[in-house]
């Protein structure tokens, strides 16, 4: 009796983003049948505990496979109350916003995959959650797979990827709300039971299982139902853009599709494989093609593989190594030059040349992120990066020594005439076109 009360808390008389067929088995289970499906995420790709550059070995609350990052949504949907996965036959969106904010900031991983299988579940909390999945795309690709289905809420929370893919039997859509109201008053007559409500409040037990609707209450629920679907319809065209307009979601009449015609409605991108997406994702470039505009976007909290500042910071010879290396890798002229023109750039810009702190975090920042200019770089280093320069004295004929060095014009502890950084960078640059011919 426990159970079947904290299940009709959630479900009578409240909007839910569920398909119509799971609503149906939630009022067989109100009926008396107690019962929970039991689906659980894959085990056979990925590892939820990964490796930093260092080989230390931390836990992530997903899974990782080759830099990709897996978020599994299986199960009936739920707001608050249930966490990570579904052994208990939910799942909650305070748990997927929680993966989804981890992997946001984890710099092990390059690009997401939603694996989701779910009919639905509550409207509160949803299209919060379909929200963190589109500021997640802005900064990583993340690409949703309907394997199995993405129905409802779980349709809303994909709607957000920078992708939809089904399978080839995968359903999706289902773009509607429904709420369920259960009149239980003649099984209570037919008892003998009568059941008397005190409140106070015209409306407060509006919707009471005890006794029939009213038109009057039944028009207030409809209201509900109308503000949470066009609220739906805007969340969809806010992830789809063009590829769903929320006119377009509103034709669907809340329809499912199969595959292909997923696809040819605009519900899904593409047919595919949770396992080729994976292959696909794994090969990609970290950057995922993402323009380096949404990476300055991430603050340094947010993003834990960003350079911290540190008050007695230089850059040491290893890390200039890194960064020839990095060149390097290029494997022709017009590469060097371009990275050695990308670092005069990051190392040379006002707010950087001059401050061993954030030269360090700049030259870290820009041997870790390829992908980024020389000016975004610097943009995020400047913004994110406290200035560190010392204001005379001792300190400060240290930190120039630590400056040269780090330019490649001198040792630390040997004199010098002090220079611009940037033509350390350029005589680091005629090695490297020497190596490479």
């Amino acid at each position: 009796m426990t159970s079947l009360i904290h299940i009709a808390d959630r479900v009578l008389n409240r909007p839910l983003l569920i398909t119509h067929d799971k609503a149906q088995v939630v009022l067989s289970v109100l009926a008396g049948r107690i019962g929970v499906d039991t689906p659980e995420a894959s085990r056979f790709e990925g590892s939820s505990v990964v490796e930093d550059a260092t080989g230390a070995r931390r836990g992530v609350p997903y899974r990782v496979a080759n830099g990709v990052a897996i978020i599994t949504i299986t199960g009936s949907l739920v707001n608050r109350g249930a966490w990570i996965g579904a052994s208990s036959g939910l799942t909650s969106y305070e748990g997927i916003g929680h993966q989804l904010k981890s992997v946001g900031a984890d710099p092990a991983v390059h690009a997401v995959i939603l694996d989701l299988h779910s009919p639905g579940g509550e409207a509160v909390g949803a299209f919060e959650t379909a929200a963190l999945v589109r500021e997640l795309a802005k900064v990583k690709r993340t690409a949703a797979i309907v394997n199995g289905m993405a129905a409802s809420a779980a349709y809303a929370i994909a709607s957000g990827a920078s992708e939809i893919v089904t399978t080839e039997t995968g359903v999706s859509g289902s773009i509607g709300v429904v709420l369920l109201h259960a009149d239980f008053s003649r099984q209570l007559d037919r008892e003998g039971i009568t059941p008397t409500l005190i409140h106070a409040g015209a409306h407060k037990v509006d919707g009471n299982p005890f006794e029939p609707l009213s038109a009057d209450v039944r028009d207030d629920l409809q209201a509900e139902v109308n503000a949470f679907y066009d609220a739906f319809l805007a969340v969809v065209a806010k992830g789809r853009g063009n590829r769903l307009t929320a006119a377009a979601a509103r034709k669907t009449e809340a329809r499912t599709f199969i595959g292909q015609a997923a696809v040819n409605a605009g519900v899904a991108d593409r047919v595919g494989t949770f396992e080729s997406l994976l292959s696909e994702l794994s090969r990609a470039t970290p950057s995922g093609g993402r323009s380096t505009s949404h990476n300055r976007r991430l603050s340094m909290s947010e993003n834990s593989g960003a350079p911290a500042a540190n008050a007695d910071a230089g850059i040491s010879q290893a890390d200039h190594a890194i960064a020839v290396a990095s060149a390097e890798k290029k494997g022709h002229a017009a590469g060097v030059n371009a990275e050695n023109n990308r670092l005069t750039t990051a190392m040379g810009a006002e707010g950087i040349k001059g401050d061993g702190g954030r030269m360090a975090a700049a030259l870290d920042l820009a041997a870790k992120s390829p992908a980024m200019s020389g000016e975004d770089v610097a943009a995020f280093v400047v913004a994110n990066v406290a200035a560190t320069k010392p204001t005379g004295g001792a300190d400060a004929a240290a930190y120039e020594q630590q400056r040269l060095a780090a330019a490649g014009l001198a040792q630390p502890g040997n004199a010098s005439k002090p220079a611009d950084a940037s033509a350390g960078w350029s005589k680091a640059a005629e090695r490297i076109n020497k190596r490479n011919g």
